[in-house]
């Protein structure tokens, strides 16, 4: 409980960030696929519209990440970040918990006022709520999808968010992925790599297709790029759990960053005595 005290602002803002991703899947979902939107009308071509809703979701996801909220608590947004951290060591125990318990709540509720403010326009076949289902190649291409992308975006954030002439651009890298998959993968999964989104839009929907697929494959994916990026480069490698952090917000995890600066700081004391 001293951890909830301490922490719930972060807890609180992964969950209004992915709530946020939601409600701007949902509106611009509904706004390029269905038939009496008159952008549908416009706009025949399937693939030109999902790489409209491809870019929408891109900037999306990068204003989450360099919002002051993202920027605080690190825009996971998704829980298979939190436990891709947690299992490199990055995230306590306990704040891993209420990430993941807020990011699910938070889609959830996300979805609830997308419907409110779209009515029975989410309900429509061509919106469905959103929701993730395999596409018509099926469920194993399907897995096999979400294992790639997912290891993608994972292997991404770990090299860029490492690499220090690039660590400020993650955000602009994940979001650029997001664009690309919407625009490539959608067809064959939905794409998800998020089971808190994929649960959020089944629960309306109550459609549960495969929905084992986007519990497993993201996980497998992103902690098989973990693993990669580890054996490549060691886990002292991994600085921090933050997609961004070149920022003067503060920090709750075990953060290499603020190790350095303490490093730094015992060091000069050092040369002053000497």
């Amino acid at each position: 409980m001293n951890v909830l005290r301490r922490h719930y602002p972060e807890y609180l803002m992964e969950a209004a960030g992915l709530g946020l991703f939601m409600i701007s899947a949902s509106i611009v979902t509904a706004v390029l696929e269905h038939p009496a939107s008159l952008i549908h009308q416009a706009i025949p071509d399937p693939l030109l519209r999902r790489f409209i809703i491809g870019v929408a979701m891109g900037l999306t996801a990068i204003a989450i990440i360099y919002s002051p909220w993202g920027k605080q608590s690190g825009a996971h947004i998704n829980p298979v970040v939190t436990l891709t951290f947690f299992r490199l060591g990055k995230i306590k125990r306990m704040d891993a918990l209420f990430y993941i318990v807020a990011q699910f709540v938070g889609a959830l509720l996300g979805v609830l006022l997308a419907a409110k403010i779209l009515g029975d326009a989410i309900a429509h076949p061509t919106v469905g709520y959103i929701v993730t289902i395999p596409g018509a190649s099926g469920v194993g291409i399907a897995f096999l999808a979400e294992l790639i992308i997912s290891f993608g975006v994972m292997m991404m954030i770990l090299v860029v968010s490492n690499t220090p002439k690039l660590a400020r651009f993650t955000g602009i890298f994940a979001g650029m992925l997001i664009a690309i998959y919407i625009t490539l993968e959608a067809p064959l999964s939905g794409m998800s790599m998020n089971p808190a989104r994929t649960l959020a839009s089944a629960i309306p929907a109550h459609n549960w297709t495969a929905i084992w697929v986007y519990f497993t494959a993201p996980l497998l994916g992103m902690w098989s790029a973990s693993e990669v990026y580890v054996r490549l480069r060691g886990r002292k490698a991994v600085r921090c759990a933050k997609l961004h952090h070149h920022n003067n917000k503060r920090c709750i995890f075990r953060c290499g960053y603020r190790e350095q600066a303490m490093g730094n700081g015992s060091q000069m004391l050092s040369d002053k005595l000497v």
